[in-house]
């Protein structure tokens, strides 16, 4: 008795001192959060090495007039040094992980003629989103490196241009548009952009965007566990003993079921609706309603707020936006049957956990993804076995910081007004790697993968679960293959998060349980070996019915995965796989339904609102798109075309 009394002080001591350690950071004490400080503006990065030699050799080295996003009668691209620096095992910086990068180089000057050079690499000219441009003064005063968005990557190019040495020049269909950024004479310049300290700062009438590295806003409770992993011995001994003993169930909703004897009518084949498939009911609830718990969106046609377990209805004031709500119990036999062996059985309590599912239509809706300031981060996971760490390299992929790529953790402002939604992404780093089977054997640990618009942050692994924004607009759930690597170029935004929960198999056509659900260790699904305990559970699936797609997030309120695989196949899911977990700053999902001019924010749990900031008057600034986070999400936006 007195052990585990002892062991309970010593966990309270090293939590007042994880406490107090927040507050003096908090108030004033600054504790670093990466392993390294953004790098001096001065140093030489490589990919912009030589500018001056550059530039004397190509008089001038400028973009041609009409640039298209890759050249069909080039020499062949990428060159043989850049696809050797991406795939070497060696430290590197982001840049050299870009192996589709191009750089032009051009002379400049400034308004008191000093002269200098500038070179800028297209960080993926396929997707043609980020930009880097380094400025290099002859009298060895160094102009920085600046993270350039382009705001309309489809229709307009950025180049140097010899005729414009103060800036930058953007081509497009009504001709090119000289942008002074340098000259010190413009009220936009690049200088005052940078300084103006926002995550985004316009330049060029609007036409680009610089990227300022902020401080992504944390919950306290992201903070205290942050640096109980980051600076505390076994911090994540702590972590995990506090979620798996206080945390279990501390989410579960079960909702208020009532049956009925009543005859139910005949299930409807939704096919040719605009709407997604039902799900497939057990005859005793094909009656039954539920009135839900802490739904924050408004729906319609839900009489007296009770809901059809399996139904779809529509969110009100955003149309393509469906709710769906069931508890496993209710799945038809003929899908528990058919997952038998595949699949743990579910304790009484998962069985009556309430799960509520928000359907997005394809074919109205672009999905991006971002990275947070701060996670997923780039360096080592600690959960790797020993043999599959490099201590020569910083991390998996050669890098341990995005630097000089800028994360900003927040919807580009440009976008705005088209946002649909925002939800949270996947693991943390630390969480984001294998301990166990066969993936903690091979490629380092196979940590999960992320791209944003066209930049790699981290490798894409065969095997894993993959989320997939192609650069024409396709939307795609799939385990990532060594062929897809031969398209990657074309990956605007991809997330990998573990093995999936439902996999499809493009050969025989059909979806079937992950292999590795009913796998906790070697499926990575809890962040320990034996903890196989339910919680709170966010997720992703795509549904195709008919001719429709549909981007499904869940949120399973007390699941484990084999809950998440019935419930998936029930609904006739083409694939699922896991996002975060354990807490509603990891499930967070927002809708922004239209309410005239001004900016509503409705959530899918109403405890979710904690998590957004208040501004001026009643207005509400919700997180991802009023201010910067620290962890990275998925965002919804209103298809501009077709």
């Amino acid at each position: 008795m007195w052990r585990k009394f002892l062991r309970f002080a010593m966990l309270l001591v090293l939590l007042a001192a994880s406490i107090a350690i927040f507050w003096f950071d908090r108030n004033g004490w600054r504790v670093p959060l990466f392993l390294g400080e953004r790098a001096s503006r001065a140093m030489s990065w490589p990919g912009f090495e030589h500018l001056h030699q550059f530039a004397a050799a190509t008089e001038p080295a400028a973009a041609p007039a009409a640039p298209t996003p890759v050249a069909e009668k080039e020499e062949e691209w990428p060159p043989q040094v850049q696809i050797d620096q991406y795939n070497a095992d060696a430290p590197k910086t982001i840049i050299e992980l870009q192996q589709f990068r191009r750089l032009t180089v051009a002379k400049i000057h400034d308004k008191n003629h000093r002269p200098g050079v500038a070179g800028l690499i297209n960080l993926n000219p396929t997707v043609n989103a980020w930009h880097l441009l380094r400025l290099e003064w002859n009298d060895h005063q160094d102009g920085g490196v600046y993270h350039i968005e382009n705001a309309r990557p489809e229709k307009q190019h950025i180049q140097l241009d010899p005729e414009n040495p103060y800036g930058l020049v953007i081509v497009n269909g009504g001709g090119p548009v000289a942008c002074d950024l340098w000259s010190g004479e413009a009220k936009g310049s690049l200088a005052a952009a940078a300084a103006a300290g926002t995550p985004y700062a316009p330049l060029c009438g609007n036409r680009l965007y610089l990227r300022n590295k902020t401080k992504g806003h944390k919950t306290n409770k992201e903070w205290v566990t942050d640096l109980l992993r980051d600076y505390v011995w076994h911090g994540e001994k702590i972590v995990t003993f506090i979620r798996e003993k206080f945390y279990k169930d501390a989410y579960l909703q079960m909702g208020k079921v009532a049956l009925t004897d009543e005859t139910p009518e005949p299930a409807v084949d939704t096919a040719w609706k605009d709407e997604p498939a039902p799900a497939l009911i057990a005859p005793k609830f094909q009656g039954a309603t539920i009135v839900p718990e802490a739904l924050g969106l408004p729906l319609e046609d839900a009489k007296d707020n009770k809901l059809t377990p399996g139904r779809w209805y529509k969110v009100s004031g955003t149309p393509g936006v469906y709710l769906s709500a069931i508890r496993p119990e209710m799945v038809s036999e003929e899908v528990i049957k058919g997952q038998k062996k595949l699949v743990r059985a579910l304790d009484a309590v998962e069985e009556k956990a309430l799960v509520y599912l928000v359907a997005f239509d394809l074919d109205q809706f672009d999905v991006g993804y971002a990275m947070g300031t701060e996670h997923p981060r780039l360096e080592w996971s600690d959960r790797i076995p020993p043999n599959m760490h490099n201590n020569k390299l910083p991390g998996p992929d050669g890098i341990a910081t995005a630097d000089p790529v800028v994360n900003t953790g927040m919807l580009n402002p440009v976008n705005a007004d088209r946002a649909v939604a925002t939800f949270v992404g996947g693991f943390k780093r630390y969480h984001g790697a294998f301990r166990h089977g066969a993936f903690a054997a091979k490629n380092h640990g196979s940590h999960y993968g992320f791209v944003e618009n066209g930049v790699v942050m981290s490798k894409l692994w065969p095997g894993l679960a993959t989320f997939v924004t192609w650069e024409d607009g396709r939307i795609e759930l799939k385990t990532w293959t060594a062929e897809d690597n031969e398209e990657l170029a074309k990956v605007r935004h991809a997330r990998q998060n573990g093995v999936p929960i439902i996999d499809f198999n493009p050969k025989t056509f059909f979806s079937t349980v992950g292999s590795l659900v009913n796998n906790w260790p070697d499926g990575n699904w809890s962040g320990s070996q034996d903890k196989k305990y339910r919680t709170l559970r966010g997720s992703l699936a795509w549904q195709v019915n008919g001719e429709a797609n549909y981007l499904i997030y869940g949120y399973f309120s007390s699941a484990t995965p084999s809950a998440l695989a019935r419930v998936y196949q029930a609904y006739d899911v083409k694939y699922a796989m896991l996002l975060d977990m354990n807490a509603l700053e990891y499930t967070y999902l927002a809708i922004y339904p239209e309410s005239g001019k001004k900016f509503a924010v409705k959530h899918l749990i109403t405890g979710m609102n904690v998590l957004d900031k208040a501004g001026t008057g009643s207005a509400i600034l919700p997180r991802f798109v009023g201010f910067s986070d620290a962890r990275d999400f998925f965002y919804v936006l209103e298809r501009t075309s077709k």
